[in-house]
């Protein structure tokens, strides 16, 4: 049986994905968390061998929470379960270490094979634009086009994605344990490198790039 461990916070969401991990006959849930510093907390006692990881629980930023959980468990295998368009988050994800990527909007079946897929040694990416992602890691990106977010740095990304959704620079200097004067850094060169000027921009921004939740 496959060890599985859910962590997620939104309830209903781990609820449907705990149901199809019992409707399996090769899984089984051995815990659960709603925001980073509790799956943290866990993990080492539950020892699962596939982590379902929403991309945008309260908690540490992705990337340091992607990070503690490799320095935790090594060979855990992540899989990134998001309601994000692959477009945007799967390269992502997958160069900080996750397995696969799937989005919240596939089937039940999929997810199943997925789970299999990363805990067998294999990378799974949901949609043909997502395993184009994966297939071109290794070379390197084409020049970015203007306003893409694919030029922004991995916590310039995070930054971007917490101004969007309405977090002040004291929210998330706090959330990420940066100095405020740092995350006014980072958010000025998001606005630089996407050519915008306010935080409403980079909102619209976020919302015509499947950035929102």
């Amino acid at each position: 049986m496959i060890r599985v461990f859910l962590a997620d916070d939104h309830l209903l969401v781990r609820d449907g994905l705990r149901r199809l991990v019992l409707d399996s006959n090769v899984m089984r849930v051995v815990g659960e968390a709603s925001d980073g510093d509790s799956l943290l907390a866990r993990l080492p006692e539950a020892q699962p061998e596939v982590l379902l990881l929403d991309i945008t629980m309260p908690g540490p930023g992705f990337l340091e929470l992607m990070q503690r959980i490799h320095g935790l468990m090594p060979s855990l295998r992540i899989l990134v379960v998001s309601m994000h368009a692959e477009a945007q988050y799967a390269e992502r994800a997958l160069k900080a270490g996750a397995a696969g990527y799937v989005s919240k909007r596939q089937s039940a079946e999929e997810l199943t094979n997925a789970i299999i897929r990363v805990f067998q040694g294999g990378t799974y990416v949901s949609s043909p634009e997502g395993e184009r992602t994966r297939q071109v890691l290794a070379p390197p990106p084409a020049a970015p086009s203007p306003q893409s977010p694919h030029q922004l740095s991995g916590r310039e990304f995070e930054i971007l994605l917490l101004l969007s959704a309405g977090e002040t620079i004291t929210g998330i200097a706090k959330q990420l344990s940066l100095s405020p004067k740092t995350v006014s850094t980072y958010r000025l060169r998001v606005l630089k490198k996407l050519g915008l000027r306010s935080n409403a921009d980079l909102i619209r921004f976020a919302m015509h790039n499947d950035l929102t939740s």
